[in-house]
């Protein structure tokens, strides 16, 4: 019987949650809304939900080893414990491994959302073979992860990697962090919404004049047609992300920085304005080395790279396939 993992991606927006194999392939998936209603209780339940469905359809000739969960906040991975989550504050505090284990019966694994994303796609994605590089996730919010000499770079605190909360714009709007200005009030799929609304009274014109409710969909659609509103706010999220990334790649000197999340759709409508920033922040030669590239398992980025941690270490390294089959 092959042993898999079950594996979960809990979003500000969305869960998602799989069966995966030790190849990294996703033999069952589902994805829910997150609950919005700020009670940990039905987060948890909505996770249960999820976990029980999924391992229902692939029963038979698997048998699941472990579940590994992606979660948007600063862990305590070693004890399981999330200690804070900026976009789910019901789940601060929370015993995450000690509830899921007991209610599912299985070793879990907890880990941050943007880690998880930088170990998928240094496992099977855009930084296969890459040793030394930035991980960015545009989602809700902005996450980040830091692979240093092929390890995560975790700290021992358990915050490294939280490009998120860099400060661009140090008097700006507030963050669920506690701080102001922080980059993922200015590059994440919640800041584009919000930039459209604020700027809709400067350009007059704009199509999202329509729209009583501006969806990142929405912006990135009128982008498309050339709509002058939709492509401002899309440069000023590739130049807040320069500003983050080039001073990160001043002091970390990375071979490449793969961005993901729901709002890398927008690339092409910010990859310009991303690139000129650093090019103007960072020093010439490592600005010049470093490569920019799109996530290529795009959504699946958190799951597969939990499910490889938790593959690791229930299942054992040794039996898990280091390159795409």
């Amino acid at each position: 019987m092959e042993r898999i993992v079950l594996a979960a991606d809990l979003g500000g927006t969305n869960l998602r949650m799989a069966a995966v194999n030790t190849n990294g392939e996703i033999l069952y998936r589902s994805k829910v809304r997150t609950p919005s209603s700020g009670s940990r209780s039905d987060v948890i339940a909505a996770i249960l939900t999820a976990a029980r469905e999924c391992m229902t359809k692939v029963e038979g000739d698997f048998a699941f080893a472990a579940f590994g969960a992606a979660v948007p906040a600063i862990v305590n991975s070693k004890e399981g414990i999330i200690l804070r989550s900026p976009n789910l504050p019901e789940l601060n505090g929370m015993e995450f491994s000690k509830v899921f284990s007991e209610a599912l019966e299985l070793p879990v694994i907890l880990e941050n959302d943007a880690n998880s994303a930088t170990v998928g796609e240094n496992w099977l994605g855009a930084a296969v073979n890459i040793q030394n590089f930035i991980m960015v996730t545009l989602g809700t919010g902005v996450g980040g992860g830091i692979m240093v000499n092929g390890e995560l770079l975790r700290g021992p605190d358990g915050t490294a990697g939280e490009v998120g909360h860099i400060a661009v714009e140090p008097d700006g709007h507030p963050c669920g962090c506690g701080s102001n200005g922080c980059l993922e009030q200015y590059a994440s799929a919640t800041a584009i919404s919000r930039t459209a609304s604020e700027l809709i009274p400067v350009f007059p014109e704009s199509s999202l004049h329509s729209d009583l409710d501006i969806t990142p969909l929405d912006v990135y659609n009128a982008g498309l047609n050339g709509d002058a509103l939709s492509i401002e706010v899309f440069r000023r999220v590739g130049r807040y992300l320069g500003i983050a990334l080039g001073g990160l790649i001043n002091v970390l000197n990375p071979e490449a920085i793969v961005i993901g999340g729901g709002a890398a759709a927008g690339w092409d409508l910010f990859i310009e304005s991303l690139e000129r920033e650093i090019s103007y922040r960072a020093f010439q030669q490592p600005a010049e080395r470093v490569r920019l590239r799109r996530s290529v398992l795009g959504d699946d980025a958190g799951l597969i790279g939990v499910a490889r941690l938790a593959s690791e270490a229930v299942i054992g390294q040794s039996r898990i396939s280091q390159v795409r089959g």
